[in-house]
């Protein structure tokens, strides 16, 4: 979406040849160069934990912890276990570089685990959205039935108290069946003891780790071919079984021709540390001790890369024997598995950071000079995120961030945008802030985390820098289109509108994604205007785009939005499922377009009257829509939830998403949404006869329908039509029938000049009972009989129905006579079918033993059922408990499975029973 204002030719590459942020050596555990010493005692220990929650090894660098772990891996493969591996570096203590890299770990076990929450962007990483995507995570593994585990090695780097959080998170909500084992030299900052007391936890720690007399000459006899039993004893005693000093000695005695070895004490990192320097470094080879320092500053290395640091490009061939010399001389070098053909190495930890320390006396230029040679190769071969890392610490900040803004193009038309996020992560702030592309790309990913409020700020702000000039006419044009976007998410076509010449006057050889997003947000804008037509063909004409299915799939979502707000549902339906066929094709990749196409599929389903399949589908993705969908997705489906729960008789559920509804509208200030909610919150509590919850929903959508009184078109006439509805509802229940016919007429003309011709069929069968009740009998006549009609062109059911729980009545007291044509009167029963539709009521499971299933809650569940069962919202819950919303929504979720429930009437019926009827006390705030 984004275009550099010199981009780089030798970064400027075809999309296929970006590599992803993680490094795939990072994601797979080191292989050893000699067969690993079997410890069948100590491995036979740990298999025994492998359906524990938590398995912590901790000990001293050099301790042998990473070994351990992929002789554990294998045992645990060995049982059909799925291992995620994450190699972690004091490069991934931030949370987000942190969650990616997680990310990255699970999705080599299974991409669909993690394709939602990976589609998350943005800087918003306080508690709460740390949580949030936890949940979500966590939401994901729950899907799977298979044993998984996730193995963290040198988790010691990891100090942030936000990354800590994020782990805690995972601990404490991921499902039965996923196990976290971590390697660590310090003891961790997070809580277990719940885990502990329940025999869930287990640690091993230097004792268990260190290699037993007999196993430590077993280990010298494999190092060296052959050893003096006393001699091996000897060195037990030097090393305490300590695994590195032994490989240390090792590696010093045979380099030594005396076979001799210096009578000290080898039990931890630093008098290894020392005694590397001393007796092992100053005997290499000085061209080997120089390329050891120089692979220092790399997480990875592979020969090619060598070759480069050492200033010898083409001397491949030498530079793969010496790695290979050195690997078979166990210097402390480990074989990694890497995503290409290269074989990758990487040092030591404790090797590296006795090299490390010689880097360090070198001076300023000779380090970056080292690192300008890193970012140079990795750039070269495609690997972004360690050539900008290297560019930076390079002190060559320029030279990353035209990388950057060379590769944005490509990830952003691939819906990459973690990626990016994680890019410009890297950059110094100040570099950001002058260069104006950056600071739009960096808006645009605000824009699409939904931090509209940052997003808008920085817009504005470069909206007063291009009023004084200086842009050139591809920045003024992004610029507009951000403001289209924004307009988008604002639920905003009088702010889309003002702008909408600059974006039919895109600058020449602008790209097809921006034309693209141009053709999205302006054929909103003509739907909500009545100008449908005038919408496909915009969408027809901005897609015309070969290998970007993505556009593609948008495009016609919003294609099959246009027929909808018509009233066209069937058409409509047709093209949401092929859509939806067509997204999940393409994976995790494509995980926006599929919850677009699933949000408005669903409110197909449930105009068909298949509410029950149009709940199960979208209550899978409702979350994630939640968070990355534009607001008429949202609104679509909450709605449709609530609808399809009211009608399986679960008015809590239903009142549920009506309020979730609320709090997103106004967190974004999205008063069509608002407008919406509390007319359905109107609805709802006359249903259940609950008046003063109605009356105050009325009030507020008086209130906020008299801010948009004047409105005629666009989403603002949106609003003032939602809240006069609301009052309708009102003044049908309460028989005002003058009242709701004075109010129905105008509406009726507007939606059938407007071309709402969903909502017209809605609104004449209100009209027809108003009529009906005030004795006009004919009116009432041509308004149920052109409901009819048009529903039957159009393949209406629940709108019809939905209009008023009255329509089989209505339909008999004024059609009974009617002589009307088979098809129409075919039509007519379906319609009284479908109003006869009831819920299934309590599942079959209250039926069974209630106690059983209540003994099986935790203690927090058992809380939260209590509160529940006061009819407390969610929201209401998370203030008594002092957690987040989306907190009590999971524990919510685990409650009504051990329960064998579909929902909150359900979960409380169930305690009602258990307890006999006695309701909970009383919780303060």
């Amino acid at each position: 979406m984004f275009q550099s204002d010199t981009p780089l030719s030798e970064v400027s590459r075809p999309p296929s040849h970006i590599e992803a942020s993680i490094a795939g050596t990072k994601l797979t555990p080191p292989r050893a160069a000699r067969r690993l010493l079997p410890r069948e005692a100590l491995l036979a220990r740990l298999v025994a934990t492998r359906r524990q929650r938590v398995v912590l090894l901790r000990g001293p660098a050099g301790s042998g912890k990473t070994t351990t772990l992929v002789t554990w891996r294998q045992a645990l493969l060995s049982f059909d276990f799925d291992v995620a591996w994450l190699s972690l570096t004091a490069d991934d203590n931030d949370p987000a570089r942190f969650f990616d890299c997680l990310l990255a770990s699970l999705a080599e076990v299974d991409p669909a685990m993690v394709c939602e929450v990976a589609q998350l962007s943005g800087e918003d990483w306080e508690a709460s959205k740390i949580e949030h995507r936890m949940i979500m995570l966590v939401s994901g593994m729950a899907r799977r039935s298979r044993e998984l585990v996730l193995m963290l090695d040198d988790v010691q780097h990891l100090t942030d108290p936000l990354v800590t959080l994020a782990l805690q998170h995972l601990i404490d909500y991921a499902p039965a069946h996923f196990h976290l084992i971590v390697a660590s030299r310090s003891a961790l900052q997070l809580s277990l003891w719940r885990f502990e007391s329940q025999g869930q936890c287990s640690e091993f720690d230097l004792r268990d780790l260190r290699f037993s007399p007999a196993e430590s000459e077993q280990f010298l006899r494999d190092q060296l071919g052959e050893i003096d039993s006393r001699d091996a004893q000897v060195l037990y005693e030097l090393t305490g079984g300590w695994i590195a000093g032994l490989q240390l000695f090792a590696v010093d005695l045979k380099s030594r021709r005396d076979g001799r070895y210096a009578c000290i004490q080898v039990h931890d990192a630093r008098a290894f540390a020392d005694y590397f320097e001393r007796e092992v470094l100053t005997r290499l080879a000085p061209e080997d001790l120089e390329l050891l320092a120089c692979l220092s500053i790399c997480d990875r290395f592979c020969p090619s890369l060598c070759a480069t640091l050492m200033g010898q490009p083409h001397a491949l061939v030498p530079m793969s024997t010496r790695l290979v010399h050195l690997e078979a001389e166990n210097l402390f070098l480990e074989q990694v598995s890497g995503r290409d053909r290269e074989t990758w190495y990487r040092l030591h930890p404790l090797l590296r950071e006795v090299l490390q320390a010689r880097v360090a006396t070198l001076s300023e230029a000779e380090r970056r000079a080292l690192h300008a040679k890193a970012w140079r190769w990795f750039d070269q071969h495609g690997f972004v995120d360690e050539a900008v890392r290297h560019s930076v610490l390079a002190d060559e900040p320029q030279a990353a961030a035209d990388m950057v803004q060379a590769c944005a193009p490509a990830l952003v038309a691939q819906g990459e945008l973690g990626q990016i996020a994680g890019l410009l992560r890297q950059l110094p702030h100040d570099v950001v802030e002058a260069r104006f592309d950056l600071r739009l790309l960096a808006a645009h990913l605000q824009l699409a985390a939904r931090n509209l409020d940052v997003a808008e700020q920085s817009i504005q702000s470069m909206q007063v820098e291009a009023a004084g000039g200086g842009l050139d006419e591809h920045q003024r044009f992004t610029l507009t289109l951000l403001c289209g976007l924004v307009a988008l998410q604002r639920d905003d076509t009088e702010a889309l509108a003002a702008i909408l010449p600059e974006l039919q006057r895109p600058p020449a050889h602008t790209d097809d994604f921006k034309l693209s997003g141009c053709s999205t947000i302006t054929s909103w804008m003509h739907m909500y205007r009545g100008e449908y037509e005038t919408a496909r063909e915009v969408l027809k004409n901005g897609t015309r785009r070969e290998g970007a299915p993505r556009v593609d799939l948008l495009a016609r979502c919003l294609t099959g939005m246009s027929h909808a707000l018509e009233g066209r549902m069937v058409i409509a339906e047709g093209i949401y499922r092929e859509v939806l066929k067509d997204a999940e094709k393409f994976g995790a990749a494509y995980i926006g377009a599929t919850c677009m196409a699933t949000g408005l599929l669903g409110d197909a389903l449930y105009e068909l009257n298949d509410f029950d399949a149009a709940r199960t589908m979208i209550e899978e993705r409702v979350d994630f829509m939640e968070r990355v969908s534009i607001p008429d997705i949202v609104l679509s489906a909450f709605v449709t939830l609530s609808a399809a729960h009211s009608l399986e008789r679960r008015p809590l559920e239903a009142y549920a998403y009506i309020e979730r509804l609320e709090d997103y509208a106004l967190r974004y200030r999205l008063d069509r949404l608002l407008a919406h909610a509390l007319r359905e919150s109107v609805r709802l509590s006359l249903m259940q006869g609950e008046m003063d919850q109605a009356d105050a929903a009325l009030k507020r959508a008086a209130a906020l329908g008299a801010r948009y009184a004047d409105a005629t078109r666009g989403t603002a006439l949106e609003v003032r039509v939602a809240t006069e509805r609301a009052r309708i509802d009102m003044s049908l229940h309460r028989k005002a029938f003058d009242d709701a016919r004075s109010r129905l007429l105008p509406l009726v003309a507007m939606s059938e000049e407007g071309g709402r011709w969903r909502r017209a069929a809605s609104l004449r069968v209100q009209l027809a009972l108003a009529e009906l009740a005030r004795g006009s009998d004919r009116s009432a006549r041509d308004n149920l009989l052109a409901a009819i009609q048009l529903g039957h062109r159009l393949g209406l059911q629940r709108t019809l129905v939905d209009a008023t729980p009255d329509l089989p009545q209505l339909l008999d007291a004024i059609l009974q006579r009617e002589a009307l044509e088979p098809v129409l009167a075919f039509y007519v029963q379906r319609l009284d079918a479908c109003a006869n539709t009831a819920g299934a009521g309590l599942s079959a499971a209250q039926a069974a033993d209630a106690g059983g299933g209540i003994k099986a809650l935790s203690e927090r569940e058992t809380e939260v059922l209590e509160l529940l069962a006061m009819a407390m919202p969610n929201k209401r819950i998370a203030r008594v408990l002092g957690v987040a919303p989306e907190t009590v929504k999971w524990h919510l979720k685990n409650i009504y499975m051990k329960l064998g429930v579909s929902g909150r009437d359900e979960a409380a019926a169930r305690l009602r029973d258990f307890s006999g009827g006695i309701p909970p006390v009383q919780r303060p705030e």
